[in-house]
């Protein structure tokens, strides 16, 4: 019994599907362009805190019940009111992590920070996860921005080579 070789398998110098090449001339690799660091950066910050949101909504959901588990000013919710605002912020702050490098996108990133921060009148220790990430925030849209601006002075000084925006 034959077996079919994978994709790509067999062609000389094939990257399977990732070339230029054209009837008689050889196959170069094709350059993409990078992607932003200061997209990438915010993106995955925004991705780990709405993972974290998600915990913070099993935390809230099982403290509801424990005589000491929440502080006095939070009225008893109730767990469909607890899931729903839980799953809004886990799907508002996946969608955002889209917009980053768009239009507004890093100001509405922004003020998830502020929202993830208010979690903390209801669960106080939310307050330290909040603080670590607004630092880790603002940590990746400096430096994100500096390796953007390193990446483009780079090229700018090496335009011979491939390109690496």
């Amino acid at each position: 019994m034959r077996t079919r070789p994978p994709s790509g398998a067999g062609r000389a110098g094939s990257l399977g599907g990732v070339t230029d090449a054209q009837p008689g001339r050889p196959e170069t690799p094709v350059i993409r362009a990078k992607k932003s660091a200061k997209v990438q950066f915010t993106s995955t910050i925004l991705l780990l805190e709405a993972f974290v949101v998600v915990f913070a909504t099993f935390v809230l959901y099982g403290l509801r019940d424990v005589p000491a588990g929440l502080p006095d000013s939070v009225p008893n919710l109730e767990p469909g009111v607890i899931w729903t605002i839980g799953a809004t912020m886990f799907v508002t702050l996946i969608v955002l992590s889209r917009a980053c490098g768009r239009p507004g996108g890093y100001v509405a990133g922004s003020v998830a920070q502020v929202l993830v921060a208010a979690w903390t009148l209801v669960i106080p220790l939310m307050g330290v996860v909040a603080l670590v990430f607004i630092g880790l925030w603002v940590a990746s849209l400096r430096l994100g921005g500096r390796v953007d601006r390193e990446r483009a002075e780079y090229d700018a000084a090496h335009p011979d080579e491939a390109p690496n925006v």
